[in-house]
């Protein structure tokens, strides 16, 4: 175990790799590989563990009854999930979770973090940081609502690239997804996105190779 590494983490911030090593032993935890694409939780599984990503990256989707996929999230390495479901005792998750690669995961036992026989003294720095993370998650869902609200897709192109562009920082941003993962988390059809994201280029308002792109003005960008 990296103790150095999960001590830049968020979930441990403000936590030494000797308090890190220390708490892992108090707690129930423990590390699992996965291949790609396997499936770490499904629909309907009650969630025990928070899950941090050691190595690799996961997806979080959702699938309707007709068989139409939305990917809530992209959890990368050093970030944490399912932490939310854990947390409800008896709650099934409502969404799967899959790996996008190979990936190593430490599972944190939540009941044992909570109970008032934790021992280890640092299980409030933890909470805390836990309580943190979730809310900065919380507000990524929110902006993942505001974005798919438009009904164009252009719209939802303009608000997602908006709030990139706060981010970053710059009219030349790099977005963390693909273009199927694109059009998943927009709620749109992969060839509907790819049309208007060559309308948008004819246009004149952006510029793009695979998931760099240059919003070439930010003023024109265009909601209808």
């Amino acid at each position: 175990m990296d103790y150095n590494f999960l001590s830049k983490t968020k979930l441990f911030m403000g936590c030494t790799a000797k308090e890190i090593e220390h708490m892992l032993i108090c707690l129930k935890h423990k590390v699992k590989k996965f291949d790609k694409n396997q499936y770490i939780y499904n629909v309907g599984q009650v969630v025990t563990d928070l899950c941090l990503i050691l190595s690799g990256s996961v997806q979080v989707e959702n699938v309707d009854v007709v068989g139409n996929k939305s990917i809530l999230d992209i959890v990368k390495q050093g970030d944490i999930f399912a932490e939310s479901y854990a947390c409800i005792p008896d709650q099934p998750i409502l969404v799967d979770v899959k790996t996008c690669e190979d990936t190593e995961i430490l599972f944190i036992n939540i009941p044992a973090l909570f109970s008032e026989s934790n021992s280890c003294g640092h299980g409030a720095k933890l909470i805390q940081n836990l309580l943190r993370v979730s809310s900065k998650k919380n507000l990524n869902l929110s902006m993942k609502i505001f974005h798919s609200s438009s009904k164009t897709i252009r719209g939802r192109l303009v608000s997602y690239f908006s709030e990139q562009i706060s981010l970053q920082g710059t009219c030349d941003i790099k977005i963390p997804l693909d273009r199927q993962q694109l059009a998943d988390y927009l709620g749109v059809e992969r060839t509907a996105l790819s049309k208007e994201l060559g309308k948008m280029r004819d246009d004149g308002l952006i510029k793009f190779h695979k998931n760099e792109f240059r919003i070439m003005t930010r003023e024109r960008l265009d909601w209808n």
